[in-house]
């Protein structure tokens, strides 16, 4: 498998480009099915966040080119891109995966958020039809990989977003919530959490507006505690913004719904008392220039790295035991990984060994004409388990081998059994004399069945579809 990587984050780029190739939701699908449709691309998953936007895809070749992708939907020249992305092939986009499904790679070590948010990738990904052997069981390795490192650390032992940390800023901004009103836009999963962490922090008015009005209703009446949410119509969304002391917003929009001249509207009616934006929407609710108003504080999500470097120095035992965590599941993935890669070699030995028993009862077929039908099943069936037994050491040998990535080894073997010629056509079957007809199950079949690692196993296993 070629595989490859290609993205930006939060770490690579400003939030002025991230918000640029920015990726809603309903368009996921007809990009990535874009995606699959360039040449030498096979299958392929985007995976859009607030802080980074990432190509994985399964190309004919290592060479396959990614980066024009990102130019022409969007519109960017390449050379202005092209310093803030990186690209990783095979393990290390494996590694790269898994660490950030585990939320290793986040602006907030720990965050539960960006699991969910991969795996809404890959259901996007599956819709459009760009999923299929390669990608899925990877997929399915770093879902896995990310499951143990919040079931066996503490990375995850407290609830971190970046929701959280922007109400942890609110809360440093004003020293106290109590007594504040806070106006949160958009009922998304991020304003949801936001809502939680106020009410747990003594807010003491919360207002809530969405376009909406049910999903921000639904929202107000999922919130347990001494203040819920007072939902506001989104056609009165800059009126009640005036009357909030704190605005946190993460909508959807692809243009900012706050402007300049808004948060000067709003400065007026609020008499020149300050007023402080929290910005943690990609792209950007509120325009930039906002924050050259005198008495209007603006923080976009790059300005909350900060106040998660302090989560991250809280968490860095935990973070070292996860990564512990994903070093071994990508070894473990690698392994497996190179067991599947030499299914073929083990079908074709297979194939020959059944090849050399055929043509041994042939030779003998005039010397066991006068035999009954059940002798000759009997005859049959002990061949058949000689083959097995001799068979087995060196299918072992095989798997051992390619675990080891013993190149040497597997040459050794497929040059000793003259397996080559049988690798380009696994699906031919040696000849089998009616008289002595094997049954119906495969002919030559490993001896340990308690090898999970079975040549069985990586040779036939199905493609799954869970998310």
């Amino acid at each position: 498998m070629n595989l490859i990587l290609l993205g930006i984050n939060h770490k690579t780029a400003p939030i002025e480009l991230r918000e640029r190739l920015a990726i809603p939701r309903e368009r996921l699908v007809e990009l990535t099915r874009h995606l699959c449709s360039l040449s030498g691309i096979r299958e392929a998953m985007i995976l859009s966040t607030c802080n980074r936007v990432e190509i994985l895809a399964a190309a004919e070749s290592a060479d396959a080119r990614l980066d024009g992708f990102f130019a022409d939907q969007f519109a960017i020249d390449s050379a202005e891109l092209a310093p803030h992305l990186y690209q990783f092939h095979e393990i290390a986009a494996v590694r790269h995966l898994f660490r950030v499904a585990s939320s290793l790679d986040s602006m907030v070590i720990g965050e539960s958020q960006i699991l969910g948010q991969v795996k809404d990738a890959f259901a996007a990904a599956r819709e459009a039809g760009a999923i299929g052997t390669e990608l899925d069981p990877l997929l399915q390795s770093a879902f896995a990989a990310a499951k143990k490192v919040r079931s066996e650390t503490e990375i995850g032992s407290t609830t971190v977003s970046i929701a959280s940390v922007a109400v942890d800023l609110a809360r440093k901004i004003f020293g106290s919530l109590h007594g504040k009103t806070i106006f949160l836009v958009g009922a998304g999963k991020m304003s949801e959490l936001a809502a939680r962490h106020l009410v747990a922090q003594g807010a003491s008015s919360i207002l809530l507006t969405n376009r909406t009005q049910s999903r921000a209703e639904t929202v107000a009446a999922r919130l347990v505690g001494s203040v819920r949410p007072r939902v506001v119509a989104w056609d009165h969304l800059h009126d009640a913004a005036s009357q909030a002391d704190i605005v946190i917003t993460s909508t959807g929009s692809p243009h900012p719904i706050f402007t300049r001249d808004h948060a000067q509207s709003f400065l007026h009616k609020r008499r020149n008392r300050p007023m402080f934006f929290i910005d943690i929407a990609v792209p950007r609710d509120v325009e930039a220039a906002v924050n050259r108003l005198e008495g209007i504080f603006l923080y976009d999500i790059d300005d909350l790295q900060s106040v998660a470097a302090a989560h991250l120095a809280e968490r860095t035992r935990e973070a070292s035991d996860a990564e512990a965590i994903v070093a071994a599941e990508v070894d473990r993935y690698q392994q497996r990984q190179r067991t599947v890669d030499i299914a073929p070699i083990l079908v074709a030995l297979q194939h020959r060994a059944e090849e050399l028993r055929q043509s041994e009862l042939r030779r003998m077929h005039a010397r066991l004409a006068s035999l009954t039908s059940e002798q000759s099943s009997a005859i049959d069936a002990l061949c058949r388990s000689m083959v097995n037994k001799l068979l087995h050491p060196t299918l072992l040998a095989l798997k051992q081998a390619a675990r080891a990535n013993d190149s040497e080894r597997i040459a050794a073997i497929r040059a000793e059994w003259s397996l080559h010629e049988l690798e380009t056509q696994p699906d031919t079957k040696p000849e089998v004399l009616p008289e002595m007809q094997p049954e119906t199950h495969s002919a030559v079949v490993p001896a340990d069945r308690k090898d999970e690692d079975s040549a069985a196993e990586f040779a036939s296993t199905p493609t799954r579809g869970r998310s």
